[in-house]
């Protein structure tokens, strides 16, 4: 009896765990789809997101014109701007009387440096002695200077550019080539060098109406003077004393006024009155070096009064730019689960430009998950019509902030299929 009863409750056991056997396996896969899900909804890193840029609103400003003369040539550059080079009158090749000798003192220091001293003493000689005497015959300024006479190098180019004595100018040409002809071809070499193409010397003084150039190329002759130590400081040395000539003046009535710093006059019947000049300027907590020219004036005093309006109209035609302020926006985050915050600005940036310049924006952002407060997100990079450019960080306005556990829970769709 004990048999048939046995195996009817093995049976009956067997139906029921076939009864049960579904309601297991979907409890069973239930347990390991919670034991998948909970992980990856929870810990799978969210797509980052990615920044929408604003439009970026330029600076609108003007800025008067220069003041030119009505006659002859003019050009006018600030240097380290590099579109400010504005020019009047004609730019044809013209005289330039004793502007010439900048040109002899820069290729003679280029052939007999001064090597951080006073340069070598240099002997007057007969032939150096009779230039007195020639450039007198046509008019030609001349300071003292005899046979047997030493005097340094420095020296020389003192009274040379200073007093703009064509004796000494052409007394250190030949002491450093030999002759004239031997300095003119020199002076042609070093032009073609420094990119002088509009510019002809023949000779190392100026009173010849041969020496020519254009307004342009001057102020690039000034820009070498100025680069040049040795002859930087002496066009800006009012007065000085040389033993065996004496106290000597400079002839620029303009140096030392409205910040004029040099660099040559020049006066020749061919050329007429004619004025190198460079300035500095103290703009917007920036020095700014004005270097210009003009040729063809009546004479040095309405000249000089013609260079002192152009240069106060240069003074007007810089202005700052304020290309952005600490916190303005230039992009914005939004993130899925409904955070949001802004690319600022993290600090003020503004610029010190020539004229009516443009002024562009580039935007550059990280995507991102989640982020502090003020933490890097990317940057902002201004460009000037004048060449300049300027970067700022941009940063987070406010927390960037990952969303809660529930968010992720009732969002696997954008969790897991981000």
């Amino acid at each position: 009896m004990s048999g048939p009863e046995t195996g009817s409750a093995t049976v009956t056991r067997r139906r029921a765990l076939r009864r049960r056997g579904p309601g297991l396996i979907a409890l069973l896969a239930l347990v390991v789809a919670v034991g998948v899900y909970l992980p990856l909804t929870l810990a799978t890193p969210l797509a980052p997101a990615a920044a929408e840029t604003a439009r970026y609103q330029a600076p609108q400003e003007s800025s008067p014109a220069l003041t030119f003369p009505p006659y002859g040539a003019t050009a006018v550059k600030a240097l380290g701007y590099e579109h400010s080079l504005t020019t009047s009158g004609d730019d044809e090749p013209r005289s330039i009387a004793s502007i010439s000798k900048v040109v002899t003192a820069l290729v003679v220091l280029e052939a007999k440096p001064l090597d951080g001293g006073d340069g070598p003493t240099i002997t007057i000689d007969p032939a150096a002695a009779a230039l007195r005497a020639q450039y007198l015959q046509v008019d030609g300024k001349v300071a003292p200077m005899s046979v047997g006479q030493t005097f340094t190098e420095r020296q020389m180019l003192e009274v040379a550019l200073i007093e703009s004595a064509n004796n000494y100018a052409g007394a250190l040409a030949q002491w450093a080539f030999g002759s004239d002809a031997a300095y003119a071809a020199a002076a042609t070499t070093w032009l073609a060098e420094n990119g002088l193409h509009a510019t002809t010397i023949v000779e190392p003084t100026g009173l010849s109406a041969q020496n020519t150039s254009t307004a342009t190329d001057l102020v690039t002759l000034g820009t070498l003077a100025l680069q040049n130590e040795t002859v930087s400081a002496i066009v800006n040395t009012a007065s000085t004393t040389v033993p065996g000539v004496g106290t000597i003046e400079n002839s620029n009535e303009l140096l030392g006024l409205d910040g004029v710093k040099g660099i040559k006059t020049g006066t020749l019947d061919a050329a007429g009155a004619c004025l190198l000049f460079a300035a500095d300027y103290r703009i917007a907590d920036t020095t700014v070096t004005v270097v210009g020219v003009m040729l063809g004036g009546k004479d040095h005093p309405s000249l000089d009064a013609d260079v002192q309006a152009l240069l106060g109209s240069v003074t007007k035609r810089f202005q700052t730019l304020t290309l952005t302020t600490r916190g303005s926006e230039f992009a914005h985050y939004d993130a899925p689960w409904g955070a949001s915050a802004n690319a600022v600005a993290a600090q003020d940036a503004s610029v010190l430009a020539w004229g009516d310049e443009t002024v562009t924006a580039s935007i550059t952002t990280d995507e991102v998950g989640s982020g502090a407060r003020g933490a890097t997100v990317g940057r902002v990079t201004f460009s000037i019509g004048d060449g300049q450019k300027a970067e700022v960080p941009l940063r987070l306005d406010r927390a960037l902030v990952e969303p809660d556990a529930w968010w992720r829970l009732t969002h696997p769709g954008v969790v897991l299929g981000g």
